[in-house]
This record gives C-alpha cells, structure tokens and sequence, in this order.
C-alpha cells in the first residue's frame, strides 16, 4: 500500500469577502445600517430599531436625532417583504411622537403608508400601517393628505379584516378622519356603514365604542341617517340600550339616536319600535350624567313632532325634566333646559312648567356656568312667549334681576334669550314697572352695541317693550342708549331695522325725546329707509310719521299738510315747500342768515319775556326773544295802547282794524315825519338805534350771556289774547269758524276783491319787513297784509290757541286753505246711524268766513285758480 497523501484544501477566491458576525450595542451605529444594500441586515436592523423604539417616548426621540426617519422612509418601498414589514413596523411606533408626525407630513410619505394597505400585503403590515395612519390622524393636515391620497377607501376596507388590532387602527383612524366635513360626507359614497355596523358584534369594547363615536359623528348628515336607517341601524342601537352588559355603550348610542330622531322617517321606526318608551326610561332611572344627558339631547330632538311631544306629555316627560334640572353635572342641565324649550311647543307642557321648572330654571339663570345660563333663559323664553301666567311666575319666582344680570352675559344666546323674557314679561304693566325699576335701560346699553343680530334685534324689541313710559324713555337717553339705537336703523338686516324703528316709534312718543331723536338724525334715517321699497316696513313709516307729528316745521313742508290733532306750538315756522332728501334749516340758522330773494319763513311764537310797560316807560321794549322796541318803524301803538301792556289790550273803536295803530310802511313814516316837524331829527336818530337794536338782537349778538330764543312776536300775543277772549266763549263752532275767519282777514288786510286780488301788493310789505328785520324770518303777527298762505297759518295757529280743530293744507303757487269738519244741521239731535262730518274749506280772502264744501266748486276754485 502506498502511503496516504493529504488533500490541499481550496483558499477562497481572493474577490469574495469573508462573513463577519458583529454585536453592536449602540443603537447610533445600528441606524447607519439602514443604508446597507443587504437586506438581511437591513431585517435585523429595523427589528432591533423597532424594540428599542418599542420601550419608551424618549428612545424615540433618540432615534429621531440619529435621522433614522429619511432611511426608514426608503425602506417602506423595498422590494423584500420582511424588509418592507420591519420598516412599517417601526412606523407603526414611531408615529405616536409628534416631532415625528412633522417630519413624516413634511417628508410626504402619506402615500407609501397607504400602499402598505394593499389587499396581497401581510397582517402584519396592516396592522402597522393602519397604526401608522391612526396616529397621524389626529392632526388636520395629516387628515387632509390621508383623504386626498385615497386613505379612506382601504380604511373601509379593512374594517372587515379577521385580525381585531387591524379593525381597531382603522376605526380609529376613520373616526379621526370624519371630524371634517369633507370626509364625513364622502362615508355614504364608499358604503361605509354596513361595515362600521358590523363592528358592533366584535368581543373588543374598544371596537365597539369606535364605531359608535364614528356613526355619532357621521348621522349629523343626512345622507347617512338615511343609510344607518337603511341598513337596520336603528335595531343594532336599540338592542345595545337593552342589554345591561353594555352599559358603557349606552351613552354614544343614546347620542347617535338623537342624531337619527332628526330623520322624520327614522323617528317613525323608533316610534314603532317603541324606542320613545325606552328613551324616557334611561332618562328616569339612570344615575350616569351622561346617559341623562344624552337620553334628554335625545327626546328634544323627538319631541319637535308635535305627536312625539304628545307621547312624552302623556308619560309625563315633565317631572322627568324638572328632576333633571337638578342634577349636579352641567351637561345635564342643559340638556334638560333644551328639552323643556322643546317640549313647552305643547300647550298642556307649558302649563305644568307654570308650576313646576320656572323656578328650577331662575335659579340655574344664577349658575356660573354661561352655558347653563344661556339654555335657561332659552327655556324660559319659549315658555313666557304668549303665556302671561308663566311670565307671571318667573316674575314671582324673582326672575327679573337674574334676567337683568344676563344681558351682561359673555354669550349672545343668553343675552337674546333673557332679552326676549324681559320682553314677554314687560306686556303686563305691572311687570314692566317692576323691571323698569331694575335699570333695565342702561343694561341695554351693551345688547345694543352688539355685533350679533339677533342680540340687537332682541335689545331693540326689549326697548320697545318698556320704554312705553316718560320716566323710562329719560332714563334710556341719560344712559346713553339713543345714540346705538338710532345706529341700528342703519342695519342691513330686517328684522333689526324693523325692531328698531318699533323702539324708536315707541320713544317719539313724547316730544321731548321726539326731539333728541330728530337732533341725533333719526328722521333722516327713517326718511332714507322708508325711500326704499326694500328696506322700509311699517314701523319705520309710523315712526317717521311721529318723528314728524312732533316736529311739525318740517312735517309742513315735506308734506304740505297738518290735521287737527298737529297742534301748532311756539317756535313753528313755515319753510316753504321742500322735497324729501333736501336740508332743513334749523330755525336759528336761519334768523342768523341775511336776507335774500328766498321764500319768507313765517314764524309763530306767543312767547314773550317782557312783562307789561308802565306808562313812566315811554321806550318800553317788546323783545324777540330778548326786548325789541315795540315803537319801532314796525308797530308803533300809541301811548294809551302802550300803557294797557300786554296781555290786557284796550280796544278802541276809532283804532283801526288791528285794534292798534300801525305804521309798517316808509310811506306812513314820512307822513307822521311831515306832520311833525319838531323834534324829527330826534326821532330820526331814535329809529336807526332802535333798528340796530333789532338786528343785533336778532342775530343773537349784544347778548352773548342769555342763551338763543325765537323772536317774539308782540302782535300774535295780542291776538291770542283777543281770540281767547272773544272767540272762545262762543259755544257754536261753526259761528266760532266763522268769526275767527272774519278775525283773521282783518288783520291781514281784509276782504279781497276777486278782481282786486293781483293788486294787492303783499309782496311790497313783506320786503319791507324782511329788509327791516335783517332777516328772512318774519314772526306771523307783524304781517299786516297776507294772502292765502298767511292767513291760512294764522287761522290754524289762532285755532289751535282755543282748541278749535282745524288743519292746514298748502296748494300750489302759494295757496293754502284751511279744513274744518261739521256736522249737518239737519243731523243734529239725531240719534244712531249719523254719517261723517262734512269737510269744509274756510274762506279767509274772497268772503272771510264763508264755509264751502270740500268738493264743490267754490272750493276747487279758491284752492286752484
């Protein structure tokens, strides 16, 4: 035998590298791994990654520093499964970290998270992948990249995988997503709710309540409710409320429930089912403030029906409610104020709250909760409206102050609400007192600068309410609440505009604040609104209409037309005509002006601050508004006249018809001037210091300490007291009209000729007095020669002196009448079925005190031709 040789073995190929095991203990150097182009240690090194990051939040942040995201982010594309997994795994985990969430939305990798959702992928990689998405959910814009990379549509899907982690990611993760509006309402498209359905039969509570919170989400849209009632939804939910075992369930299905009960026809299906029944029955005996809470949301959004709110009386829902009103969490509270604001729609409700839950619910008004307080007073709202025995109870129930308190509220529902209680309570006069007495106007003040329109329109209709008194209206104007309110007459909005103009029409009431309004422009913003065909309404009209009746100057000219019960005051003047939108002048501004070729304002005014001259006081002065020299160029009675003083004038038949001596024209000065030679430069020199007198005085100037009044008129005083006097004691109107028309013709001039009437030269005085005067103011009494208009102000101002009814119309070209109404002879004594007065027109130029009948001839020719 020959000796053995022993085989060489082969050296390998120098080309290969030889296997090296290595054993790192730094997780640094085991995240620089994820770069290495094996895919087995691209395995084991996500698998190592994946139970450090598996041990705590702040190993993730670790791993977040040492950048393994970017590589991990590559890995989820990888063409190895058990790479590809590992990686998704670690996603899985990481995204819980909220720095993390920011780099992987910045990264975009929303759409390789999604791929892993893929039918042929692994359990596994579902699991983590609908974890993955789950956690990054929770944010808005992840919610958006989720939905616009086609999240939803797998998500669904996978709601029916064997494996319950991946039907919990995804619930999860769905029930995330249909927060926004977008996602809920494309749900009903991908037939999401058999699925979501079906997860009720899981053996995981978890599951369960997922599901719930989604359809409690997703049935506020219809589409859904619709679905959900479709797919015997309604039985599912109804079955959880009847079995014990799920009582931690019971409260998202009593709020999905509510949300169904929207649906007229799912509440047909409950109603049948006899849900109703069982609603009331978790509402009664359940000691858990959110199943209250949620089976009281529950029977508000049923009782709407008017024949569920019958159902619920005759089970006598309202103890149920009242005991509510009691319980300690808030929720409930309010979930039982809204029911009773509900349920009050029936009659028979509101009349058991009268004796039971008014007061509950004045005393939640007190809660510091803006919430409990706002559904309280949104109750007791419902319940005073159109019910004075219910307003009568929260009254008594020492409602009013809390209410009061409320307008204060932070909430603009609370505010509207206690403001329509006020207002419902404020019909009863003794009421109203009782809240005026609350300083119910200045806590208006704040509803009324409100941005909120229903708070404004609520606050304007409280006003009108209670404002119905003098003393309240001076208290809403001290307090500052005209200026916001006459504001609110420029809202776009109708129903503020209209409560507005109610409140406004309310507060005109007195002339005085008629007045205020006017100043703060409320009359050229009713004239503006009631110009438009849109924006005007009929309190807008009826308070410009009472603006006006109370400042009857410039209802005159807008109009041409005062009645019988537009009494003339002291201070009107007539303007002339003008059309709506034009300016009108302020009655001082215009005794300041010069005088020009305008029409003259004819001023009436019987007030007077001189006092009667003695017969020493030969210069005794008449004042216009201040002390004017009643022996001026203008009227200049005689010394006799003069000494009578005012208010007791002698009359004199050889005096002229004016029961004065009067001299008004240059003519008659140089007549008396001729005749009297001595002493004419004396009385020269007194007439222009009396006429500078007159200007300066006019203007308001000399006199800087007195504050502004009209110029009186000495004349008209005279008037009204020989009318007074006279006319008054006469029991017969038409023998009063009559005499008074006589009256008034004679002091402008007398009867007129028809054929005379172009030569009477009235414009020649009236110049006169306008240049005399410095002004284009002339107080009515100092005309001595008038035609229609004047004599036509004069018989309506002197009428209303001794409340004798008359109005004034004003014709075209200057003309304008006066027109009674009486009773036909005949018709006297007859009792029962009389006819209207007739109108009558008032001749005061051809015939003074001729009556002829509105629509005869006569008449149409005095007012037209």
């Amino acid at each position: 035998m020959g000796k053995k040789i022993k085989k060489e073995v082969e050296p390998p190929p120098k080309d290969v590298f030889d296997p090296l095991t290595i054993e790192s203990k730094k997780v640094a150097t085991v995240v620089l791994m994820l770069n290495s182009p094996e895919e087995e240690i691209l395995a084991k090194a996500c698998e190592a990654i994946y139970k450090f990051a598996l041990k705590g939040e702040e190993n993730k942040a670790t791993l977040l520093e040492l950048g393994v995201v970017e590589p991990l982010t590559k890995l989820l594309t990888h063409e190895d499964k058990i790479v590809r997994r590992n990686a998704t795994m670690i996603f899985g985990i990481m995204a819980s970290n909220n720095d993390v969430k920011k780099l992987l939305r910045e990264l975009d990798v929303m759409n390789s998270v999604i791929a892993q959702l893929a039918p042929e992928e692994e359990v596994v990689i579902h699991e983590f992948a609908s974890l993955c998405l789950a956690n990054m959910s929770a944010e808005y814009t992840s919610k958006v990249q989720i939905f616009e990379h086609g999240g939803l549509e797998p998500l669904i899907r996978l709601l029916s995988s064997p494996d319950p982690d991946v039907k919990k990611n995804s619930i999860e993760c769905i029930y995330n997503l249909v927060q926004e509006f977008k996602c809920r309402t494309t749900l009903p498209e991908l037939n999401a709710i058999p699925p979501i359905l079906e997860l009720f039969k899981s053996e995981y509570p978890i599951i369960q309540l997922l599901a719930l919170k989604t359809l409690g989400v997703i049935t506020n849209d219809k589409l859904s409710r619709a679905m959900l009632r479709d797919n015997q939804g309604m039985d599912h939910l109804i079955k959880i409320l009847e079995t014990k075992e799920l009582n931690d369930l019971h409260i998202e299905a009593l709020s999905v429930i509510a949300n169904c009960l929207e649906d007229k026809d799912t509440m047909v299906q409950i109603q049948q089912s006899g849900g109703l029944k069982k609603l009331l029955t978790f509402a009664e005996n359940s000691t858990i403030p959110d199943i209250q809470k949620n089976a009281a949301k529950a029977i508000t959004k049923a009782a709407y029906d008017p024949e569920n709110r019958k159902f619920f009386h005759e089970q006598e829902v309202e103890k149920c409610l009242v005991t509510l009103l009691g319980s300690e969490s808030d929720g409930t509270k309010i979930a039982a104020s809204q029911a009773i604001s509900v349920m009050c729609e029936n009659l028979s409700s509101k009349g058991f709250f009268n004796h039971q839950g008014i007061p509950q619910l004045v005393q939640l008004l007190k809660s510091d909760n803006e919430e409990v307080r706002e559904a309280a007073a949104l109750a007791l709202a419902n319940l005073t409206t159109c019910n004075p025995t219910n307003a009568n109870a929260a009254a008594a129930a020492d409602g009013i102050d809390p209410l009061v308190n409320t307008l204060s509220s932070k909430r603009d529902g609370a505010v509207a609400n206690a403001a329509t209680v006020l207002t419902n309570m404020a019909t009863q006069e003794a009421l109203r007192t009782n809240i005026q007495s609350r300083d119910i106007m200045h806590a208006l003040i704040g509803p009324l600068h409100s941005s909120n329109i229903v708070v404004q329109s609520k606050a304007a209709l409280t006003i009108a309410a209670t404002a119905c008194d003098v003393e309240a209206r001076a208290e809403l104007r001290n307090s500052g609440g005209l200026e916001p309110l006459i504001e609110l007459l420029r809202s776009k909005n109708d129903e503020v505009r209209r409560n507005a103009s109610w409140a406004v029409m309310v507060c005109a009431s007195d002339e005085l604040m008629a007045g205020e309004l006017c100043k703060l422009g409320a009359l050229n913003i009713l004239e503006e609104i009631n110009l438009s065909v849109s924006r005007k309404n009929k309190f807008s009209e009826v308070a410009y209409n009472k603006l006006l009746n109370n400042h009857l100057s410039l209802k005159y000219s807008q109009t041409g037309y005062l009645s019988s019960t537009n009494i003339i005051s002291d201070g009107f003047y007539d303007y002339g005509r003008i059309n709506p939108g034009t300016k009108f002048w302020p009655l001082k501004d215009l005794c300041l002006q010069e005088p020009n070729d305008l029409r003259t304002v004819l001023l009436v005014n019987n007030k007077s601050d001189v006092s009667p001259p003695s017969t020493e006081d030969k210069s005794s002065e008449v004042g216009y508004g201040r002390s004017i020299s009643s022996s001026s160029s203008l009227r200049r009675p005689s010394r006799e006249k003069a000494s009578a003083g005012f208010g007791s004038p002698i009359e004199d038949k050889s005096e002229p018809a004016s029961g004065r001596n009067t001299a008004a024209s240059k003519s008659a000065t140089k007549e008396k001037a001729s005749r009297k030679s001595k002493g004419k430069k004396e009385e020269e020199k007194q007439k222009e210091e009396e006429e500078a007198t007159v200007v300066l005085r006019w203007a308001g100037e000399g006199n800087t300490d007195k504050e502004w009044s009209p110029p009186a008129d000495p004349d008209f005083c005279v008037y009204v007291y020989e009318v007074t006097k006279s006319i008054l004691p006469i029991t017969n109107t038409r023998e009063q009209i009559e005499t008074l028309a006589k009256y008034v013709a004679e002091k402008m001039g007398g009867k007129i000729p028809k054929d005379k009437l172009q030569d009477f030269s009235w414009e020649l005085h009236i110049s006169e007095l306008k240049f005399q005067l410095k002004s284009n103011v002339v107080p009515i009494g100092q005309i001595k020669k008038g035609i229609f208009c004047h004599r036509a102000l004069l018989f309506k101002a002197l009428a209303d002196k001794i409340g004798l009814g008359c109005s004034l119309v004003r014709g075209e070209y200057g003309r304008a009448w006066n027109e009674v109404k009486l009773m036909n002879e005949s018709q006297k004594g007859v009792i029962g079925g009389l006819p209207p007065p007739e109108v009558y027109i008032v001749d005061l130029i051809f015939h003074p005190g001729a009556l002829m009948k509105l629509k005869s001839k006569e008449a149409d020719r005095y007012r037209f031709l």
